[in-house]
């Protein structure tokens, strides 16, 4: 799946999240297994695609066509359903392929939470994978996994499984020679494989606000953390059920996966693992951006501060001796200062306030005041 653009890290405060989709359930007390279009299910599409050692096709369907004449024409048949607004599809191959209606419905009603149900010779794999174009938003992928067969539901047309598609029309790999099961291992792999790109290219957009905001603390900054804690939090809640069921799938005895398979899924919980692992360092590192905001800020409010005071307290004498010779009182009196009749006292006057300046200059240079902090080193003798 390639690399999907961010959004710049200074965005303007009006940005909002995404809003959760709304999903469609059945009313409280329905019975279960009741099937409900969902709010934004997409038109239903269905293909097929067929291949043994030696061929691979691909067939369009038409949503009345019968199914079951697909079975036994290839060693390994992947029915592939893309739309889920044909609910009577959808209960015909129920019907056809012996599945329960409690999975039909948790098919028909997406954002699910990443799960597999085992049966006598089928299984149902629940996951999230990323839809195509969208860097933030997750799909719910379906698997049924029987003997020689596949079928898959997705709720976009578009998804990451296209270079899995190009593998098995090509005969990369191992795929052709093995099962059903190896394939349903396949095409989670491909899933899992690509959350890397995203997770890479939020770390990379991560890093950027952590300079950003060491270097340039914003206000626009705040909106840009809650928007990464949000997409965060979305990611950990696909990844973090997928895992428990990669561990499933790679250790339960059971007749749909194979014991070749199972060694492979293991690869996919590693994968997992490694995801989870950078997700929650992300996670950790925006909690801390906040602090880091704030702390940046007061830092910088600090440094003006003592700019400010810096000059202020240059000011301070000058302005109190430039007001004691303002005064300007007669000059008849004894108790007059001398130097208002003196020739040389305004240049007099101007070089006195000029020392003391450049005293408190040296001073505060001294104190390491104007530089960094660390007061200048002496050179060694």
């Amino acid at each position: 799946m390639p690399d999907q653009p961010l959004p710049e890290t200074a965005s303007p405060p009006a940005r909002r999240r995404p809003r959760r989709v709304t999903v469609r359930r059945a009313k409280p007390g329905s019975p279960p297994g009741t099937l409900l279009v969902h709010a934004g299910a997409k038109p239903t599409q269905i293909r097929a695609l067929l291949y043994g050692p030696d061929r691979a096709w691909d067939e369009e369907l038409s949503p009345t066509a019968d199914l079951a004449t697909l079975l036994g024409r290839a060693p390994v048949v992947w029915i592939q359903v893309a739309g889920l607004s044909d609910i009577a599809l959808i209960e015909r191959i129920g019907s056809l392929f012996g599945l329960h209606r409690l999975i039909l419905e948790d098919i028909v009603n997406v954002h699910q939470r990443p799960k597999v149900e085992f049966f006598d010779d089928k299984a149902a794999v629940f996951c999230r994978a990323f839809a195509a174009g969208d860097a933030v938003d997750t799909e719910q992928v379906c698997l049924v996994v029987g003997p020689g067969y596949v079928i898959s539901f997705h709720e976009g047309h578009a998804d990451c499984l296209e270079p899995l598609r190009q593998r098995i029309r090509e005969g990369k790999g191992r795929i052709r020679q093995m099962g059903a099961d190896y394939l349903a291992y396949a095409v989670i792999d491909t899933v899992v494989d690509a959350f890397f790109p995203i997770v890479e290219s939020l770390g990379e957009n991560l890093e950027s606000m952590e300079d950003a905001v060491i270097a340039n603390p914003h206000p626009a900054q705040v909106h840009d953390i809650h928007d990464m804690k949000y997409r965060l939090l979305h990611l950990r809640r696909a990844i973090w059920p997928m895992r428990d069921l990669a561990n499933s799938l790679a250790r339960d005895e059971t007749r749909v996966i194979g014991p070749e398979t199972r060694l492979y899924m293991r690869d996919s919980y590693d994968h997992l693992v490694q995801l989870m692992d950078v997700v929650e360092t992300d996670r950790e590192i925006v909690a801390t951006l906040l602090e880091m905001y704030l702390s940046s800020l007061s830092a910088r409010m600090n440094e003006i501060m003592k700019v400010l005071t810096i000059i202020a307290t240059i000011f301070i004498p000058l302005g109190f001796f430039a007001g004691l010779w303002g005064m300007n009182f007669d000059r008849a009196s004894p108790w007059n200062m001398p130097e208002l009749g003196w020739v040389y006292g305004y240049p007099a006057a101007l070089g006195f306030m000029a020392l003391i300046a450049g005293g408190l200059v040296w001073y505060f240079w001294r104190k390491g005041w104007l530089t960094n902090g660390a007061p200048p080193r002496r050179p060694r003798r």
